[in-house]
């Protein structure tokens, strides 16, 4: 089903071609309060689509245009992700308003969305992204209850490593590192730790550095197919 456009006024020129997308919970109450205010301009907030839980997805900005939903974020050595990104608004009312599991329509909706977001600008596995990982110190969303495992099974999405984990001698310190050189702005430790926990442990998020993350991040680190 082809987007319904709804258009907002809040974008801008890009300054960067699109290397990402981000993926971002509404947070919200309601579809319609966050609908409306993603195209406020009193707001100055946007994204480029909106899936309602229903499944029903709307455009509103261009993808050739620089959308506002990353706010100040860090990927990869990039600063600027508005411009470098298409952002993705997925309705759930979050941690906020009473954070529950996506409807299966609504990932439905958005697995092809995404494949053609995906192939359309050659973006990577490893750059599709949600707001918490770009934005740890500020951001929860998609959140531990996102199915991330429905994008990386059709290869939309990094899989959380699961076989034949080895646990590498890394001190903390040597972790954050890590962690840095995988693409997260670590100047939080605690909050990029939990992070990444969010994204690739979402059954124990404790902030707590232990085998398991070494062993998950070492794995996401090895040479793989994007």
């Amino acid at each position: 089903m082809a987007p319904i456009d709804c258009p907002s006024p809040n974008f801008d020129k890009r300054k960067l071609p699109v290397s990402m997308v981000v993926l971002h919970y509404t947070g919200m109450p309601d579809a319609e309060g966050a609908i409306a205010r993603l195209t406020s301009p009193d707001a100055k907030v946007s994204a480029h689509y909106v899936i309602k839980e229903d499944g029903e997805v709307l455009r509103l900005v261009d993808e050739e245009h620089r959308a506002w939903h990353a706010g100040k974020s860090y990927w990869r050595g990039v600063t600027d992700v508005n411009s470098a990104s298409v952002g993705i608004e997925i309705v759930n009312p979050g941690h906020e308003f009473g954070y529950r599991a996506f409807p299966d329509e609504q990932i439905a909706a958005l697995i092809p969305l995404l494949a053609e977001i995906k192939a359309r600008h050659g973006i990577s596995r490893g750059n599709v992204v949600g707001h918490s990982d770009i934005a740890p110190a500020r951001k929860e969303d998609p959140g531990e209850l996102f199915p991330w495992w429905e994008l990386a099974k059709r290869r939309l999405a990094l899989p959380s490593p699961s076989r034949d984990l080895m646990d590498p001698y890394w001190t903390d310190a040597g972790f954050l590192l890590a962690l840095e050189r995988f693409g997260y702005d670590v100047t939080d430790g605690l909050k990029a730790t939990i992070a990444f926990q969010r994204r690739f442990r979402p059954d124990l998020i404790d902030g707590i550095i232990d085998g398991e993350c070494r062993a998950k991040l070492l794995a996401l680190l090895l040479p793989r197919p994007q």
